[in-house]
């Protein structure tokens, strides 16, 4: 193609932008907690060029990473580059496009066939002073997380036998440990996962295969204390409508969902199946964590269908977006017990990008924050991101470790205004919430935007931005983000990062 389609996807806010911008010395407005000192990372798909195919959308997008850094002096900065893929480079040189549709490699240029197509675009991972950018199609590129640069395609040097890695990592903070996994382990359309333990020096320690009940979008997945969890939902994959040209991934309605649990120090021949309700789908959980009796609880922003439209429509399921239906839920296993059906509580209302403390990860807790949409918006929602519409209202819950958690707070923005995903900044006294750092992104006009940073007290979100920094640069929506303190970025100084 010689331009980018006229859809959704690559036009207002999810236009393409394809810059590279590094700004210093930014002013910081408000008040900057103390403890907000060290930088934001975000992963943002951006494609070079134009797509091959008319119906490509964002999440085919090249791989760029962005730092807002928060320094000592009171201002911040702000970088963003490419992520330096090999699918990237290799189109670069060529001035033009080469792979095809999403996750189809089928559809491929001949000159590329055979090349890592990852593009790196889903979520920045930090752990034992390493970047790493990750997509679950591939495995992760490592970036240097003070220049950005890219150091290259990452295996734990030579470990990591699965040709892929999930964006949606664990780590334990009292271990110190990282837990993932990797669908399609060994090629498009399998169902083998490799599920890993990485220790808190770097180091790979554990990869174990497992068969899933089908090939499906794994895109997510939790731990507790003593388990790892596995949820599997009807977006499946298929060889032969691969090599036919055809989507990797189409939404099965009839199809039943499944939770495996297993020992996350055990043998995947320990894992077992617990069945849930057909046809829905769930991108990312809140939470997993175990009860005084024993009960796990699995914590999940279910839908009854995929989100995405581009999964949706080759799947001949024609719904508007007012009919998917969706609730924070909670299923509940015995993880004692050999098997059976999921019990399922709606806890919460509809919604996405959840995030909790870190230091709470697997372990019973009581507050989280979600993104939802403001049911009493008097004007247009922000059209952008994969969806199509972002989200435009922060809430705060509380009473996570009881059966019926409340929504306690909420902060809504203003029309044609968007949320990007929080992270969450502990505060250095451990009483206190500690704070929710963000994009916000707000049409202005005709494809004009503005963006700006905020902080917010994530025990008082209704109040508003503490701070703010405006970005003076034209931004696309991201995906996912981390937060690494300032500690940790100076003790990599004279060392390899």
């Amino acid at each position: 193609m010689g331009a980018f389609p006229q859809t959704i996807y690559f036009t207002g806010a999810n236009a393409p932008v394809g810059e590279e911008p590094d700004l210093r010395g930014l002013k910081v407005e408000g008040d900057l907690p103390a403890e907000v000192r060290g930088s934001f990372y975000r992963a943002i798909p951006d494609p070079a060029f134009p797509p091959r195919f008319e119906n490509d959308h964002t999440l085919s997008g090249d791989g760029m990473v962005s730092r807002l850094s928060f320094n000592g002096d009171g201002t911040a900065d702000f970088i963003q580059k490419y992520v330096e893929t090999a699918r990237y480079k290799a189109e670069k040189a060529a001035g033009k496009a080469l792979f095809g549709k999403y996750r189809n490699p089928f559809t491929d240029d001949p000159e590329v066939q055979g090349v890592d197509r990852t593009v790196a675009n889903t979520t920045p991972v930090w752990h034992a002073g390493r970047m790493l950018m990750a997509k679950e199609d591939g495995r992760p590129y490592r970036v240097d997380p003070r220049t950005l640069a890219t150091i290259g395609s990452y295996d734990f040097g030579g470990a990591l036998k699965s040709e892929t890695m999930t964006a949606h990592v664990r780590i334990d903070a009292g271990t110190g440990e990282l837990f993932f996994y990797g669908y399609e382990a060994d090629g498009q359309a399998s169902t083998k996962v490799a599920y890993c333990i990485v220790g808190p020096d770097g180091e790979l320690k554990r990869e174990q295969w497992f068969d899933a009940p089908y090939c499906a979008m794994m895109h997510d997945f939790t731990i507790s204390e003593n388990y790892a969890l596995f949820p599997i939902y009807p977006t499946t994959a298929d060889l032969d409508r691969l090599k036919a040209g055809g989507e990797h991934w189409h939404h099965q309605p009839e199809l039943d969902s499944w939770l495996g649990v297993m020992p996350r120090y055990g043998d995947v021949s320990e894992i077992k199946w617990f069945k849930g309700p057909k046809g829905c789908h769930s991108y990312h959980m809140m939470n997993a964590w175990e009860d005084a009796d024993g009960m796990l609880h699995f914590d999940a922003c279910l839908n009854n269908t995929n989100a995405f439209a581009f999964i949706r429509e080759p799947s001949g399921i024609h719904m508007g977006p007012q009919d998917i239906k969706g609730a924070l839920t909670r299923w509940t296993v015995d993880p004692r017990a050999d098997g059976g059906d999921v019990v399922e509580t709606v806890i919460g209302p509809p919604g996405d990008f959840p995030v909790i403390p870190a230091k709470l990860q697997g372990r019973p807790y009581k507050t989280g924050w979600m993104l939802s949409m403001n049911p009493e918006l008097q004007g247009p929602p922000l059209f952008a991101g994969p969806v199509g519409v972002s989200f435009n209202l922060l809430l705060r819950l509380d009473g996570m470790d009881t059966p019926a958690p409340q929504v306690t707070g909420a902060l809504a923005l203003p029309p044609m205004a968007g949320f990007n995903e929080p992270v969450h900044v502990p505060a250095a006294d451990p009483a206190k919430d500690g704070w929710l750092v963000f994009l916000v992104d707000q049409q202005v006009g005709d494809n004009q935007f503005v963006h700006e940073a905020w902080v917010v007290d994530a025990g008082n979100i209704g109040a508003g931005a503490v701070a703010k920094v405006h970005i003076p640069t034209r931004l696309r929506p991201q995906v996912h983000g981390w937060w690494v303190p300032q500690a940790q970025l100076d003790a990599l100084e004279g060392s390899a990062a």
